[in-house]
């Protein structure tokens, strides 16, 4: 499948979406405190959603099971790398770290973005954990300029990562996103320089290092979509919609001025 390639008009749709994505998770990052239950930052994110005339567009999804995402927004937890689900049953505590995951489309585009967060004080080598990761994300960022390759963007995310000891989520992948959640090309977080896709003018790409303290192992659990580290140990997940321009990377998800 050839890479979409978004002209004035999707890039101005682009714009408003990813705008209003980041906005959210900016909005929701701020809720975030011990003894909130997942369940009532989901509520708070479908609130904040609906509140820009979005929608969400991970609820009612279904994958290769068929079983639709049930909540507005994904919600992780410690181990938890990706697409955990609210629940009345989770309390976050002092300790913990929490993704926020908030996909949003607007007038048929989409915006997607993510960024992990502590829950009070936190294990340093977890601090660690999040500051290596966020930086792997800026590093892939940077590679993601007209005339590199996606395999650029992989190798700059894996060199930093191995390089202090955390290791790469290898069964979920960053992805093209405009018109759709998931678009070409997938973006691994691990590769080699030179290979994969050549990047033109034009692209949107979903960047999302995901970083392990432990092994890269994962599993999904019974719910059939919360992917958690095989060995337990928790899970870092940032992430940015990217235009890719002859000027160099633009970051989409930036929160509107208040």
């Amino acid at each position: 499948m050839p890479i979409p390639i978004k002209n004035a008009e999707g890039i101005r749709h682009m714009r408003d979406a990813c705008a209003i994505a980041a906005t959210v998770l900016a909005k929701l990052k701020a809720h975030v405190r011990p003894g909130i239950t997942t369940y009532d930052l989901d509520q708070i994110g479908r609130d904040l959603i609906s509140s820009f005339g979005a929608r969400s567009a991970p609820h009612g999804y279904t994958h290769g099971s068929g079983r639709p995402y049930p909540a507005y927004t994904c919600l992780s937890v410690n181990e938890e790398v990706v697409h955990g689900i609210g629940s009345l049953k989770r309390v976050l505590r002092d300790g913990n770290i929490v993704s926020l995951d908030v996909t949003v489309e607007y007038n048929g585009y989409i915006g997607d973005n993510a960024v992990t967060v502590p829950v009070g004080p936190i294990a340093p080598r977890t601090t660690e954990l999040l500051l290596v990761t966020e930086e792997a994300l800026r590093r892939g960022i940077a590679q993601a300029v007209v005339g590199n390759h996606i395999g650029d963007i992989s190798h700059a995310i894996q060199t930093y990562v191995e390089a202090h000891g955390f290791s790469i989520v290898r069964e979920m992948v960053g992805h093209g996103v405009g018109r759709k959640m998931h678009e070409e090309p997938q973006i691994p977080n691990f590769g080699r320089r030179n290979t994969g896709e050549k990047l033109r003018p034009g692209m949107t790409l979903a960047i999302e290092p995901m970083v392990n303290l432990g092994r890269p192992e994962v599993r999904t659990l019974s719910d059939g979509w919360t992917v958690v580290t095989a060995d337990g140990s928790p899970s870092a997940h940032f992430e940015h919609t990217v235009l890719t321009t002859d000027r160099g990377p633009e970051i989409l998800t930036i929160p509107r001025a208040s």
